[in-house]
């Protein structure tokens, strides 16, 4: 059976893309920490990180600096922390957060639930960045 990350990446469920490549895809997090939270995912269905091929993690990683780049860019923050928990999903990924203080570094710090127009305007100054 398809993770829901796989059903997005297909599109069976929308998403709102900022990178897509052959063997990853980065998306906004429905349940965003701070505005510009992004997600890196792997096309493959990994559900543990360590598991991925030295060359996939490689570029899960360049993918994830580019990306933290870009969000630095759009949204002025200090630091782009990235949480690599792998409990929520069985589908590894990497999230990308646009931070100014440790304390905002948490996931009880996420929102239940967002505006579709508030991901796209975030998923658009990543884009720009980039």
């Amino acid at each position: 059976m398809s993770t829901i990350f796989t059903m997005i990446m297909n599109g069976d469920i929308p998403g709102t893309f900022v990178h897509r490549d052959e063997q990853c895809a980065v998306f906004m997090s429905i349940n965003p920490i701070t505005p510009g939270h992004a997600l890196v995912v792997p096309v493959e269905e990994i559900d543990h990180w360590i598991d991925a091929s030295p060359e996939l993690s490689a570029h899960l990683f360049d993918v994830a600096r580019t990306v933290a780049r870009a969000q630095e860019r759009a949204f002025g923050c200090e630091k782009v922390g990235m949480i690599i928990a792998g409990y929520e999903v069985p589908h590894a990924h990497i999230h990308l957060i646009p931070t100014n203080d440790m304390a905002e570094l948490t996931f009880a710090n996420a929102a239940a639930s967002v505006d579709r127009s508030d991901l796209e305007a975030w998923a658009a100054a990543i884009t720009a960045a980039l």
